[in-house]
């Protein structure tokens, strides 16, 4: 079975159609993120891993892809010193929750656990769900094949920049 193949990304599509392709998530091309890649394709990888895992598991795999793709949601510029008040790992969760509660016109507690946990065990917020988990291991795998430069090869990253 294919890490991605049709019928993985039609149904992480139907959790996150509405989303994926908003302007506000799309906004998130113009900030760079990682080595080699904006926090937009860092978001949609950790959305759609996440989601992976929790089709697997038996999750709630829509939650976990709608978090996962909204968990970066800081829209600004963290190398642009003034950004925001403090430490970037400390402060980009809350100002996503923030931005993925206007966003989508609530958040239900469940939810902004999950985006604001993302960081544990970095920050103090833990994981509060199995939801949650599975984002919060989907963002450190992401970031790591990212970091590691494994990401400019793998077929995601196609996909992603289509």
């Amino acid at each position: 079975m294919a890490f991605l193949d049709t019928e993985h990304w039609n149904g992480f599509l139907d959790c996150v159609g509405d989303l994926i392709y908003h302007e506000r998530v799309l906004s998130m091309r113009e900030i760079p993120h990682h080595p080699c890649c904006n926090c937009y394709e860092h978001s949609v990888f950790v959305a759609y891993v996440a989601y992976r895992l929790a089709r697997r598991w038996n999750l709630d795999y829509r939650t976990a892809a709608r978090c996962g793709l909204l968990h970066d949601l800081y829209l600004y510029n963290a190398r642009i010193p003034g950004t925001h008040p403090g430490n970037q790992c400390f402060d980009h969760p809350v100002a996503a929750a923030r931005n993925a509660r206007a966003l989508c016109g609530g958040l239900t507690p469940k939810e902004e656990n999950i985006i604001l946990s993302h960081m544990w065990p970095l920050a103090k917020r833990r994981p509060r769900s199995k939801e949650a988990a599975v984002v919060n291991l989907a963002d450190k795998f992401c970031a790591t094949t990212e970091v590691m430069q494994i990401w400019r090869v793998m077929e995601m990253r196609r996909l992603v920049m289509a």
